[in-house]
């Protein structure tokens, strides 16, 4: 045992492993595109199950009272949720945006819910065991005792927010492949009602049209479909595509539906003046992201063009001087 951890402590292994972890990332995220099957339709395969979940749900209310009683059935809890319900972790480690980030991060029902506060609970612990194992038994790495001890502090402290962090990343990743492609959709949603199509017709449509581009926004249109089909208020269904979005060019939209539906105000001309003005946030966005590109470029060319360069430049002259 002892040997083993000098031999995972020794730099030139631990430099090693970590060229081998990078090595097979790279070659993992290469090859995952052929992998990973089609995810479009994995994503549409939920977006049914989700129907079939509002169906039931309102086979099980009309149930529930015409028998003026709850169904009961066996536990079928997660482990997530039986640990987080026994330690009664939703009070202890309360968020209360949680509900709202694992909707707009793409993730419903109760499942992802109990597996979050199960992760905060876990992750905090785990970092805290294994920093403090490794600094204090392995390798010290020459470092007071102090300063060790503030490294397993902020690490535990890390594993706390990590989950969170991880919601918001996976938010911001869904709405920005959401406001890349809506402005499309908006375009094919025009060209459906102006033929003639109803709105669920159309949605469902360029919900099929988009995938290939989004699967996200494939999913959201095809639930939005799902809820237009089964709940009492349309107004809903609009306000929960909105909700779930996050986005302002699908808000404007909504509310345009919402106007449609309430007033009969006509639909096209404001789903064409939608579609131009989120057309023009995607131009604004890709603008903005080329105006940062020099400034985050900076450190990386310092770090890695700079150092290059003065060995290409310096070197033939460093090997005369020698020869002299």
């Amino acid at each position: 045992m002892l040997e083993f951890a000098r031999w995972i402590t020794d730099p030139g292994n631990l430099f090693g492993i970590i060229a081998f972890v990078l090595v097979f990332a790279t070659i993992l995220t290469l090859s995952a595109p052929a992998m990973g099957g089609n995810k479009l339709e994995r994503r549409i395969r939920s977006v049914a199950n989700r129907r079939e979940e509002l169906r039931r749900k309102s086979r099980e209310a009309l149930e529930q009272e015409a028998r003026g009683s709850a169904l009961r059935g066996k536990d079928t809890r997660s482990p997530y949720r039986k640990v987080v319900e026994k330690l009664n972790l939703q009070t202890l480690l309360e968020d209360p945006n949680l509900k709202t980030k694992l909707i707009q991060a793409g993730m419903r029902g109760q499942g992802p819910v109990f597996a979050f506060y199960f992760a905060r609970l876990i992750a905090p612990i785990a970092l805290f065991i294994l920093s403090l194992a490794y600094l204090f038994a392995l390798n010290d790495f020459g470092l007071p005792t102090i300063q060790r001890i503030g490294i397993v502090m902020a690490l535990t402290l890390l594993g706390y927010y990590a989950p969170g962090i991880y919601l918001t990343n996976a938010a911001q990743k869904r709405r920005d492949s959401i406001m890349r492609a809506f402005p499309d959709a908006l375009d094919l949603l025009l060209i459906c009602v102006e033929a003639g199509m109803s709105v669920e017709a159309a949605f469902q449509k360029v919900a099929s049209e988009v995938g290939t581009t989004s699967m996200e926004l494939a999913e959201e249109l095809s639930l939005t479909t799902a809820e237009l089909a089964y709940l009492q208020d349309r107004r809903q269904a609009y306000e929960n595509l909105a909700y779930r979005t996050n986005h302002p060019g699908v808000k404007g939209v909504c509310t345009a539906l919402v106007q449609a539906e309430r007033y009969g105000t006509p639909l096209g001309q404001a789903l064409r003046v939608m579609a131009k003005e989120n057309r023009d946030m995607r131009m604004a966005a890709a603008e903005k992201k080329a105006a940062a590109l020099p400034a985050k470029l900076t450190v990386p060319m310092i770090i890695f063009f700079l150092p290059v360069l003065f060995v290409v430049i310096l070197g033939p002259a460093i090997i005369s001087f020698q020869e002299m």
